[in-house]
């Protein structure tokens, strides 16, 4: 009897992995290794319970429904309007969070160089510039969201902020385009280390933008 009960609940274990058609990419560094701009316990529980929970509330969302037979990014290209807010919400929620792990990183910072850095400084007039723009976009952001810079349509830079988990790739983005970088302005990303402090912490995150992978979310955004 205790073997068959073990068997059913591996074999339900089973089944239930096989069904998640989104899955959690392990976060490409420790969780200490962005301090002191973003801090241990921060990304603790930003990864391993915001993020995990808009992955577990997708796979509930989508089952038995086609949507569940896309891509991740598929999803969030279809997504406009009449999309139910818990698709909308929790593909957001994944797609812009994956983005984010991806796209900061530990001994970063720095400035742009080659192409995107040429674009930065003949869009903005310096990279100076382009980050007091960036940080304008980013603690202005009434509540919940996130700020970007994006390649548009026409093959321009823009900064441009969204909000809950909306992103430019969506078809209800208002300026839509291809994100380069973009920042998590929700207070679970920051309220630990920075209390109210919006600003500190849109400053620190220059400290640890990945620039390589910057570069080559541009020249894909570009082809």
């Amino acid at each position: 009897m205790k073997f068959n009960t073990f068997l059913v609940a591996g074999l339900v274990a089973i089944a239930s992995q096989v069904s998640a058609q989104f899955t959690q990419a392990p976060l490409p560094y420790g969780f200490d290794a962005l301090e002191p701009s973003i801090d241990k316990q921060t990304m603790e529980i930003h990864y391993g319970k915001h993020h995990k929970a808009y992955v577990d509330n997708l796979n509930k969302a989508v089952e038995g429904k086609p949507e569940a037979s896309l891509t991740i990014y598929q999803l969030v290209k279809k997504i406009n309007k009449e999309t139910a807010p818990a698709v909308r919400n929790n593909a957001g929620g994944h797609w812009n969070h994956t983005f984010f792990w991806n796209t900061i990183g530990p001994k970063r910072g720095g400035a742009p160089s080659g192409e995107l850095g040429d674009a930065i400084t003949k869009t903005f007039g310096s990279y100076d510039k382009f980050k007091e723009e960036f940080a304008k976009a980013a603690a202005g952001r009434f509540g919940s969201g996130w700020a970007w810079l994006i390649v548009t349509a026409d093959k321009k830079l823009a900064i441009v902020s969204t909000p809950n988990q909306d992103n430019p790739l969506m078809a209800l983005a208002e300026t839509p385009g291809t994100p380069v970088i973009g920042l998590d302005v929700w207070e679970h990303a920051y309220y630990l280390k920075y209390q109210n402090r919006r600003p500190d912490y849109v400053k620190a995150y220059w400290d640890v933008v990945n620039w390589e992978a910057a570069a080559k979310n541009y020249a894909d955004a570009l082809k």
